[in-house]
């Protein structure tokens, strides 16, 4: 009996090497309350639960499989990656479907989102041009960097997904700022990014006319969503009064209104964290941000711990990334930021968001204190 819980305990830690089991805590964590989350929310339906929980176990899959692959072959295929992760974007503007654009490849049992996959490759192609360049980038270093962040942000951008697109450009951006492009570049674009979002909140909406209807309507609920309560206003108010209802302790597990009335819109995915808000009040809120942050710091202490340029650019811009699809849905459910379709990382029902994530998570554990080799 001994030496057979000798061989298991053996075969554990033989599974669990590659794995960094702080982080991976959190994630499950964060998981956990998702999918309790999601139960509520979905009026206590098992199936989303459980097709949630499906595409969980395909990511966790997917995130150790990541980990266990050594650095410098991650290297080494990077640009094939990259190449290979072009192509769903360019095959999804003329097969793709979804309600404002082609944003979706349907695969009969699920459909697949290649904008994902985007928020993951663009940042481990940077990270591989970068490295191979004096750091930090000299100013010849950037078209070339810029480039290379334009065609899956541009690819995205026909697809009329601009929520990812800005997100996917906010991913290359931060493997910029950590190679260490000059501060005085994303002060004078912060300046302009600030003047124009002005401008947008301020301008006559004729002004904007390039835009879709829907996107001018986004502009005019952030600028008052009680100008047209009954309509274009209508989800953005409902979930400020499902996270105002929630109090400091919440309503209660399943207790939420806003989301069980049928209120709130979107509640399984885009306002998924309005739904926990409601139910688990500013207790649960912090306890989620907590694990969130704590996922972010972690990436962040395996970047500085890393050991080259390829590995410190790469898992610190997914630790970022987590930063910002995280406070990009918080300000938009509180109607601080535009609602611009942005699922909350893990609690939201998403498939491809859900394993793409993780993956990106096992390619941070798969980074954590390894050389990886120039050749």
């Amino acid at each position: 009996m001994s030496t057979l819980l000798r061989l298991l305990a053996d075969l554990l830690l033989r599974f669990l090497r590659t794995l960094d089991l702080p982080l991976l805590a959190a994630l499950l964590a964060v998981m956990g309350i998702g999918l309790a989350t999601l139960y509520s929310a979905s009026n206590e339906s098992m199936r989303l639960v459980t097709a949630q929980g499906v595409f969980f176990c395909v990511g966790l899959s997917a995130l150790w499989v990541a980990s266990r692959i050594p650095a410098h072959i991650l290297k080494q295929a990077t640009p094939a990656i990259f190449a290979l992760s072009m192509m769903p974007l360019v095959l999804v503007l003329f097969i793709g479907s979804g309600k404002y654009g082609n944003h979706w490849i349907s695969l009969g049992f699920f459909n697949f989102q290649p904008s994902e996959l985007a928020k993951l490759t663009l940042p481990m192609m940077l990270a591989w041009y970068l490295d191979r360049q004096r750091l930090p980038p000299r100013l010849s270093t950037l078209p070339v960097a810029l480039l290379i962040i334009a065609l899956p942000v541009g690819l995205i951008l026909l697809q009329r997904d601009l929520g990812t697109a800005v997100l996917v450009l906010a991913a290359g951006v931060f493997v910029l700022f950590l190679a260490g492009v000059s501060w005085w570049w994303f002060g004078t674009a912060g300046v302009f990014a600030i003047g124009g979002f002005a401008v947008a909140m301020f301008a006559p909406i004729s002004w904007f006319s390039f835009l879709r209807p829907y996107q001018q309507n986004r502009i005019l609920t952030f600028r008052d969503p009680e100008n047209d309560p009954m309509g274009a206003g209508w989800n953005i108010l409902q979930s400020k009064i499902a996270i105002g209802g929630g109090g400091l302790t919440g309503k209660g597990w399943g207790q939420g209104t806003q989301s069980h009335l049928d209120y709130l819109p979107e509640h399984t995915t885009d306002f998924a964290f309005s739904v926990l808000s409601e139910d688990f009040g500013w207790i649960g809120v912090i306890v989620v941000l907590a694990l969130y942050l704590f996922a972010v710091a972690r990436c962040l202490w395996i970047a500085a711990d890393s050991r080259d340029g390829y590995s410190r650019l790469l898992a610190g811009t997914i630790g970022l990334s987590l930063f910002v699809y995280v406070l990009v849905n918080a300000g938009m459910i509180s109607g601080l930021l535009p609602v611009v379709g942005v699922p909350m990382p893990l609690i939201s029902y998403g498939g491809t968001s859900s394993a793409t994530l993780l993956l990106g998570f096992g390619v941070v554990m798969a980074l954590k204190g390894r050389r990886v080799l120039n050749r």
